[in-house]
């Protein structure tokens, strides 16, 4: 596993534990007792290392390679997964996957962006930085979600939209605003959950829901700590500083009212126990849908509207 810089005492427990299990199954030693101790001891050292975590370390852990990603979230939460790719106009953006699934015997269309896993799947998904086509493609499968009156559910884990010339050259711009537009006009029920890195248009494009949640450690802002910090400073290596100032946390985002509800990971991070983790997100998909079915289609894009038209007078939050 990956330790970030400041979970170094679990790293050194963690060994600890493992290195007494090798023992034991070598040797015919019974070591239950030392390892229940270092159980004990690495359940402390979690709680000590994750109770105040900085806006920074919370970037950190929210972009850890072994957090649940879309793909896991689909295999996990979600049966009978029904892939449509295309945006019937130039490409099938893998940064965005989505199709229909049932979320407990509810069918759903699902959309996400997906960063992979390793080297290789993260090449081929972009790193979860979607191109025009990928927007367009959301766009298709949240219109044919409303042709069918499914409602739609919206996975955001992305560093922002790709940045490149080719994207600008294919109206990058447009494609984001056309797909948070039909984000906002949708009359079905939406909920976008941010499950890592919501950054900036790239995710907006895809978060514009009824019903927006936040993993714990996930973060959601419009630029990434480091881009942040290369603008205000010229030096991205105040990204920690950038992150302070950028209130991107779930918490902070929730006190502003920005998000609808804070999802609670397990201890030391969704990448620990994701498959906890994902329950805890089925869990508030789950209730939240079946809240927002009791709405017509009238009722749910007015308080869409409503709600973002809120947004816009929280400068006077504290």
């Amino acid at each position: 596993m990956q330790y970030l810089d400041f979970e170094q005492p679990l790293m050194d427990v963690d060994a600890r534990i493992e290195e007494i299990k090798h023992l034991g199954s070598a040797d015919g030693v019974n070591v239950a007792d030392e390892l229940e101790r270092l159980h004990k001891k690495l359940e402390k050292t979690l709680v000590s290392v994750y109770k105040n975590l900085t806006p920074w370390q919370k970037s950190q852990v929210a972009r850890h390679e072994a957090r649940p990603k879309t793909s896991d979230y689909l295999n996990h939460i979600f049966t009978d997964f029904c892939p449509l790719s295309g945006d019937r106009a130039f490409a099938d953006d893998k940064a965005i996957i989505g199709g229909f699934a049932k979320l407990n015997s509810q069918t759903v269309m699902v959309i996400g962006h997906e960063k992979g896993h390793d080297t290789e799947s993260r090449l081929i998904h972009n790193f979860g930085m979607a191109k025009p086509e990928g927007y367009r493609k959301a766009i298709r499968l949240m219109k044919l979600a409303e042709q069918f009156q499914i409602p739609v559910i919206t996975l955001v884990d992305t560093a922002g939209a790709f940045p490149g010339m080719e994207g600008e050259e294919r109206g990058q711009g447009q494609a984001i605003a056309a797909s948070t537009e039909c984000c906002l006009d949708l009359k079905v029920p939406l909920i976008a959950c941010i499950i890592g890195e919501g950054g900036s248009g790239g995710a907006i494009a895809l978060a514009a829901g009824n019903r927006i949640l936040m993993l714990e450690n996930s973060i959601y802002s419009v630029i990434s700590p480091e881009g942040c910090a290369s603008i205000l400073w010229k030096d991205f290596k105040n990204a920690p500083k950038a992150a302070e100032i950028l209130k991107l946390t779930a918490q902070d985002l929730k006190k502003f009212g920005v998000i609808d509800e804070v999802i609670a990971e397990p201890l030391g991070g969704a990448h620990r126990q994701p498959e906890k983790a994902m329950d805890a997100v089925k869990e508030a998909l789950t209730r939240h849908l079946t809240a927002l079915q009791k709405d017509d289609s009238d009722t749910l894009v007015r308080h869409r509207h409503d709600k973002f038209l809120a947004m816009t007078r929280l400068e006077n939050a504290d």
